[in-house]
């Protein structure tokens, strides 16, 4: 990669500006569900009344569109706050790509009463955007509730008249990802690997970090707040300038 001042970018500048390329394009998936459920959810504010399953319907056209356009996003939606809606205690407005690239809905259980019942709330996904106001990065994990295939989810919040009211999120499968970033990990002059604001390994090529495993000691929510590079007990951090995630190397 060449900067504009003519001369080759430095290796950690390769590796941080592929992953907000591979990356942002899901990002703005992400956002354009945003927008389009704050519109909706607002629309129905306006008219003195509290949402409903029915109304999220609406959503339908743009998240299929998303699917069919973003390559690297196997499932998108709008993931609701528990008690948003009049009609249901939670509930997934969610899509995804099936193996054979029907585009489907995903139905999990969420009735408190049973015992299958699928809290997300405690998820990353769902509980960074709600606790920072950011958007997210979680995982890698193995997605059981949509796909059960190892993934990332990106997500950020959704308000209604300034109070959280839930999430918007896209899934992308860790082996695309992988694919998009190990090579340019791997040329780096020491090990290296990529974590999210609560140290969660995103991606590796150090086998001393595994992609899944949890990094502890840094403040990794920190340096993403300073977005500049700090060095800890010999790593040094690097945000990905923009995107919520580290790279580390040593330092």
């Amino acid at each position: 990669m060449i900067t504009s001042t003519g001369l080759a970018a430095p290796p950690e500048a390769q590796v941080t500006a592929r992953v907000r390329s591979a990356l942002e394009a899901v990002f703005d998936a992400v956002a354009e569900t945003r927008a389009d459920t704050a519109a909706l959810l607002s629309r129905v504010a306006e008219r003195g009344l509290r949402p409903a399953t029915a109304d999220l319907a609406a959503l339908r056209p743009g998240l299929h569109a998303r699917l069919a356009r973003q390559e690297l996003v196997s499932g998108v939606g709008f993931v609701a706050a528990p008690g948003l809606l009049s009609d249901v205690p939670a509930w997934l407005e969610w899509w995804q790509t099936g193996a054979d690239g029907d585009v489907r809905p995903l139905l999990p259980d969420l009735d408190p009463a049973h015992s299958a019942y699928s809290d997300y709330t405690h998820w990353d996904w769902f509980a960074l955007p709600r606790d920072t106001g950011r958007r997210a990065v979680a995982g890698p994990y193995v997605d059981y509730l949509c796909s059960d295939e190892y993934s990332l989810t990106l997500s950020a919040p959704v308000l209604l008249a300034g109070h959280f009211a839930g999430v918007a999120a896209a899934d992308v499968y860790l082996r695309h990802f992988e694919a998009a970033v190990l090579p340019l990990l791997r040329r780096l002059p020491g090990p290296a690997h990529l974590v999210n604001a609560r140290g969660r390994v995103a991606a590796s090529a150090d086998p001393a970090h595994l992609a899944g495993s949890l990094t502890k000691g840094p403040d990794f929510a920190g340096v993403l707040e300073g977005a500049r590079p700090e060095v800890w007990r010999g790593l040094r951090l690097v945000p990905c300038d923009g995107i919520p995630l580290v790279l580390v190397v040593p330092g």
